[in-house]
């Protein structure tokens, strides 16, 4: 990219940011709307195959339509002097597991509320009908103000079109975080997601993750048959009811998991409540789904003194109803008279 500091005729390469297995992301100038963006480049040998280019597109476009406050905006994607890239909103602040490399753990009143705001953003896109299919700390980018936005929405499933006859040496998302059925390769579903939430939910609480192994294969048989570590062993301070909900979460079915990342949400939402914990329940009521935001707690209204104004209104009333009867006396005996 040093070659070329202007991609696509568009974007001014400022620095870069960060660099992955799979492609190097820069923070740029976009010439056009003069703002700093993020891009994400994609390595050559991805950008070749004609089949992933157009899985690419489609993911890129659908991630385009989520609009969300806990999701990176995608602004543009395309492909220049033979790359992919991706344009998104640049988010100050930094990933999730790069915070927990400097702190270790995070306690419920903190994690909770982190892990609510990604249940937002993934729930959203559960109901647009879009899966992630690789949740996991790096992809949460939080903001100094403690808010998370999740980004990389579709790129796995893009991925996993590069060799389609390769099947078994290509796995939907990361084998640290990923479900049962992903190691088994089966295609992601939204439960999928909520059991990956699990994951990520229990390495910040604990500062360690639930399955550790040398090869993806032997990380791929611990999702499918091993039981994670109890976190109340490692963490005492964490709660029994907490415990029971990852224990959920991290369910080697499917259908016993939360269905979709908004319920998950909603239990932890709940869960924060109950333990009455102000800190636990998500401030920024923009970070839920409009249907699990919280509502204010109802307080009780005391007795008021008698509202004379409405008893003043109400007498004049029946007093002008009460008029009226004479009138009505009056007509009827005009068309009835008296039979003499």
């Amino acid at each position: 990219m040093a070659e070329a500091p202007l991609l696509n005729n568009r974007y001014e390469i400022l620095e870069q940011m960060g660099k992955g297995g799979m492609a190097i992301v820069y923070r740029a100038r976009d010439l056009m709307l003069e703002r700093q963006v993020a891009i994400k480049v994609l390595r050559e040998d991805y950008s070749r195959d004609v089949s992933f280019q157009e899985r690419f597109r489609q993911e890129a476009r659908a991630a385009a339509n989520l609009t969300h406050p806990n999701i990176v905006t995608v602004h543009d994607f395309g492909l220049d002097n033979g790359q992919l890239f991706i344009v998104m909103e640049l988010v100050p602040g930094t990933d999730l597991k790069t915070l927990l490399g400097k702190r270790g753990r995070f306690p419920p009143e903190e994690a909770i509320p982190l892990i609510v705001q990604a249940c937002a953003g993934i729930g959203y896109a559960h109901r647009a009908g879009l899966v992630h299919c690789d949740v996991k700390p790096q992809n949460f980018l939080v903001t100094p103000d403690m808010r998370l936005k999740v980004t990389d929405f579709g790129i796995a499933r893009a991925l996993s079109t590069i060799k389609p006859d390769e099947q078994s040496d290509i796995v939907w998302g990361s084998p640290q975080y990923f479900a049962p059925e992903q190691a088994a390769g089966a295609a992601p579903s939204p439960a999928s997601d909520v059991y990956s939430l699990g994951v990520t939910l229990y390495e910040i609480l604990t500062g360690t993750l639930p399955f550790q192994a040398d090869t993806a294969s032997d990380l791929a048989r611990l999702h499918l048959e091993a039981e994670p570590p109890r976190i109340s062993e490692m963490v005492p301070e964490i709660s029994p009811e907490l415990e029971q909900i990852l224990l959920k979460v991290l369910s080697k079915e499917p259908s016993q998991r939360y269905r979709t990342a908004d319920q998950l949400g909603r239990v932890l939402m709940n869960f924060g409540n109950s333990r009455a914990a102000p800190s636990l329940a998500l401030t920024p009521e923009a970070a839920l789904p409009p249907k699990t935001a919280p509502f204010p707690a109802q307080k009780a209204e005391p007795p008021t003194s008698l509202d004379w104004l409405s008893v003043g209104l109400g007498l004049l009333a029946l007093i002008a109803v009460l008029g009226l009867i004479p009138f009505w006396v009056w007509v009827y005996f005009v068309y009835n008279p008296p039979i003499r």
